[in-house]
C-alpha cells in the first residue's frame, strides 16, 4: 500500500468520506487510490475557491469535515477566500494540498512556492508529511485538529513521494478527539448575577448558541431577566421559522444593534460586535463605551449547556421561551424589486431548506420576509469574501441530500465561482440557485459615501456591472444547468414553484432594478 491509498483509508476511518478535488500532477497517486478505496468520494471542482467553498458547505451542515485536495501552493492560494470564510464560522475543514517531491525542491522548479506561508493563516493546524510512514497519521492528527473544538481548517501537506511511496505501517486509527469544555460553574453565576441587577442587557449569540436548543435556552434567559437577544451579522448557521425562537442580527452597520444606554453585554460562542470597516470619525466598535461585556462561552466551550446553566441560574421556567409565529407574506404580483423578491421566497421557501445567503445589498428585506416560514436552516457570509454562496451551496447538498438547498446569489459575486454549477449539474446536487441580478456592485454605491469619498461617471462606472449584461440564463445552460429569467413578481413565483416541486440543480435570473432598488 502507498502513501496515498494509506491517507485516503485513514480519511474514511476517521470519518472524512467526501474529498472536494482540482487535483494536478502532485496529486495523481491521490486520484488513482480513490479506485481502491471507494467508500471515499471524490467530487471534482472546475476552481479550488469551489472545492475549499463546498467543504465549508458540507462542513456547516454536517458537523464534520470534508477534505479538499489541491494542486501545491498556487492551488492553494486559489482556495484562500473560502478558507478564510470557513475558518471565521469554525468550519472543520481538512486540506490536503499536493507539494513537490521533496528531492525535487532544490530544483526551483516553475510551481515552487511557500506553501506554509500560504497555509498558515487560514489554517488551525498545519503539517507537512516528509515520509510513507509517517502520513497516515498525520493524517488521523489533521482530523481531529479540524474536529476541534473549535472547528479549524486542518492543512496536511502531502509530497509527491511520500504519496507514491510504499509504507510499512498502513492505515492509522483515528485520533482522539477533544470534546468541549464546560463553562467553570462560577462564570454563570458571576453572569447571572450581572444579568440580574437591572439595566438594560444584550445576550449576542453565534456559534453552536444559534442552534435550536441554544436559541430556546438564551430565549428562556432573556424572557426572565427582561434582556434582548442579537445574533451576529453573518453566523455560520442559524436554525430559524415558524417555531423557533426568533433571532433578530445586528445590522451590517451597527443598526439594529446595541443602543447607547445598554449597561451589559454577553458573548455566546460570538465575537465582539465591530465594523466591518473603519469610516472617517465613525467608531468602530458597537459596544457601548459604558457597557460591561462578559463572556458566556466561546469556540472551545459547550455554549449550548452554558446557556441552559444560565437560564437555570436566573430562575428561567423550562418552557418559558418565545418562537416565531407561522406566517408567510402573499404570493407577489406586478413588479419585481427588493421587497417582491424577499416575499415571493418567504411565500415559497419549503419546509427543512438548507438557505446560503449570499444575497448581499438586494436581500436586506429577506430575513424578515422569511421569519415565519417553515422550518429552515441560514448560512451566511461568515468572513465577508464573497463568492462562497455558489460552492457552499454546493457541498450543502452533498452533506444534506434531502434538503432543498436554496442559493440566494448576488450577482457580482456569482462571477466569482459560477463554476459551482458544473459541479452540480455533474452530481445531480437539488440546488436552486435565484441570481439577484441588479446589474451592480450595489455595497460600494453606500460604502463610497460613507468613506467619505466623492465620485461622478468614472466612479459610477467602476461599481456597475452593465454594460454589457451579464447572461446567467445562458452561462448556467452552458454548464448543464437548467436556467430561466423572472422579469416579475409572478414570474419568479412560478420559476420558484416550479424548481420547489422538482429536485436538480436549477438557476432563476431574477432581474431587480439598477442598484438598490
Amino acid at each position: 500500500m502507498n502513501g496515498a491509498a494509506a491517507l485516503i483509508r485513514t480519511l474514511v476511518d476517521s470519518g472524512v468520506d467526501v474529498c472536494f478535488a482540482n487535483p494536478g500532477t502532485s496529486e495523481m497517486h491521490f486520484v488513482a487510490a480513490l479506485d481502491d478505496v471507494t467508500s471515499m468520494r471524490g467530487i471534482l471542482c472546475l476552481f479550488e475557491g469551489v472545492a475549499t467553498g463546498a467543504a465549508d458547505g458540507y462542513a456547516r451542515v454536517t458537523g464534520r469535515p470534508a477534505a479538499t485536495l489541491l494542486h501545491l501552493g498556487p492551488g492553494l492560494g486559489n482556495g484562500l477566500a473560502n478558507l478564510h470564510n470557513a475558518r471565521r464560522a469554525h468550519s472543520p475543514v481538512v486540506n490536503i494540498v499536493g507539494d513537490h517531491a521533496t528531492y525535487h525542491h532544490r530544483l526551483d522548479a516553475p510551481l515552487e512556492s511557500d506553501i506554509e506561508s500560504l497555509a498558515r493563516p487560514v489554517s488551525g493546524w498545519y503539517r507537512a508529511s516528509t515520509r510513507a510512514d509517517d502520513v497516515a497519521q498525520d493524517a488521523a492528527d489533521a482530523v481531529a485538529a479540524a474536529f476541534g473544538p473549535p472547528g479549524r481548517v486542518a492543512t496536511l501537506v502531502l509530497p509527491a513521494d511520500v504519496s507514491w511511496s510504499e509504507t510499512t505501517t498502513g492505515p492509522a486509527p483515528p485520533a482522539r478527539r477533544a470534546l468541549p469544555a464546560l463553562v467553570d460553574p462560577a462564570t454563570v453565576d458571576e453572569i447571572a448575577r450581572a444579568l440580574s441587577s437591572g439595566g438594560p442587557s444584550i445576550l449576542v449569540l453565534g456559534g453552536a448558541a444559534t442552534s435550536e436548543r441554544g436559541l430556546r435556552a438564551a430565549s428562556r434567559v432573556a424572557n426572565t431577566i427582561g434582556a434582548r437577544l442579537l445574533g451576529e451579522t453573518f453566523p455560520a448557521r442559524l436554525e430559524r421559522g415558524a417555531g423557533r425562537p426568533e433571532l433578530q442580527r445586528i445590522g451590517y452597520y451597527g443598526q439594529p444593534g446595541l443602543e447607547p444606554g445598554d449597561r451589559r453585554v454577553v458573548l455566546v460562542d460570538a465575537h465582539r460586535p465591530v465594523a466591518f470597516f473603519a469610516y472617517p470619525d465613525q467608531a468602530g466598535d458597537f459596544v457601548p463605551e459604558a457597557c460591561e461585556v462578559h463572556v458566556l462561552a466561546d469556540g472551545r466551550h459547550d455554549a449550548v449547556a452554558a446557556l441552559e446553566s444560565l437560564a437555570e441560574a436566573v430562575g428561567a421556567k423550562e418552557d418559558d421561551y418565545s418562537v416565531a409565529p407561522a406566517r408567510r407574506p402573499d404570493r407577489p404580483t406586478g413588479a419585481l424589486n427588493a421587497v417582491s423578491l424577499a416575499d415571493a421566497v418567504g411565500a415559497l421557501l419549503p419546509e427543512g431548506a438548507v438557505v446560503v445567503d449570499e444575497a448581499n445589498t438586494a436581500g436586506v428585506l429577506l430575513p424578515a420576509a422569511t421569519a415565519g416560514a417553515p422550518p429552515h436552516v441560514w448560512l451566511t457570509l461568515t468572513g465577508g469574501a464573497i463568492g462562497q454562496g455558489m460552492p457552499s451551496a454546493t457541498g450543502a447538498a452533498i452533506g444534506a441530500p434531502d434538503a432543498k438547498v436554496v442559493n440566494l446569489q448576488a450577482d457580482g459575486s456569482a462571477m466569482y465561482t459560477f463554476q459551482s454549477l458544473w459541479t452540480q449539474a455533474r452530481e445531480g446536487l437539488d440546488v436552486t440557485t435565484v441570481v439577484l441580478a441588479n446589474r451592480s456592485y450595489a455595497i460600494l454605491n453606500l460604502e463610497l459615501a460613507r468613506v467619505g469619498a466623492s465620485g461622478a461617471d468614472r466612479a459610477a462606472r467602476m461599481l456597475e456591472l452593465t454594460p454589457p449584461d451579464i447572461d446567467f440564463v445562458s452561462l448556467a445552460a452552458g454548464l448543464g444547468v437548467p436556467a430561466s429569467r423572472a422579469m416579475t413578481a409572478d414570474e419568479l413565483v412560478d420559476r420558484l414553484e416550479e424548481a420547489f416541486a422538482t429536485r436538480g440543480p436549477k438557476l432563476i435570473e431574477a432581474v431587480l432594478p439598477p442598484g438598490l432598488g
